[in-house]
């Protein structure tokens, strides 16, 4: 599969996903555009691996996306993060945006959707929507905030809000390549 050539849309409309750190998992792993490949991210030519809570679902991206430095952007694809059972690396998903965590890293927006899976065989909560999140599950946005906020151990992550469904769809669109 070549992961460039995957839309930000899937053919019955919700949004596609690229897994690249599974739930639970320590390592930092990133999609390597050049080799068509996923690699662990190295910090002074050794394995990035998280010194604080494992990632607290599926993270990855969205794909033919672009968060433009010249926007505002880190220069990556929109970052993502799949509550749901832990998947495999390389795994492509159609998800449904449920809310986005706003986020600066260094000043730049590093901010990240929040989704669960379009199937419902593979939801592990019922929140559907922001709302549902927020009343239903507070603590899952706890938990994604301060996993955020501690997970590099310095004090480049900011909080600077939350948005619902709507808020982080407007996120897709304006960062998407097509």
């Amino acid at each position: 599969i070549n992961y460039e050539d995957i839309d930000t849309y899937s053919a019955s409309n919700n949004v596609n996903m690229v897994i690249e750190i599974p739930a639970g998992t320590n390592k930092k792993i990133e999609y390597d555009y050049p080799s068509n490949n996923f690699k662990i991210d190295l910090i002074d030519n050794k394995e990035w691996v998280i010194d604080f809570l494992p990632y607290p679902g599926n993270y990855g991206y969205v794909p033919s996306t672009n968060m433009n430095v010249d926007q505002g952007g880190d220069g990556d694809a929109l970052d993502i993060i799949l509550i749901s059972q832990s998947m495999v690396t390389g795994t492509v998903l159609e998800v449904i945006p449920i809310g986005i965590i706003l986020l600066s890293d260094s000043g730049e927006n590093d901010s990240k959707i929040i989704a669960i899976p379009a199937d419902k065989n593979l939801r592990v909560i019922n929140a559907v929507n922001f709302i549902n999140l927020s009343s239903d599950y507070p603590a899952i946005k706890d938990i994604i905030k301060l996993f955020f906020l501690n997970y590099k151990k310095n004090d480049s992550v900011k909080f600077i809000g939350w948005g619902d469904e709507k808020k982080a769809v407007e996120q897709i669109t304006k960062w998407s390549l097509q």
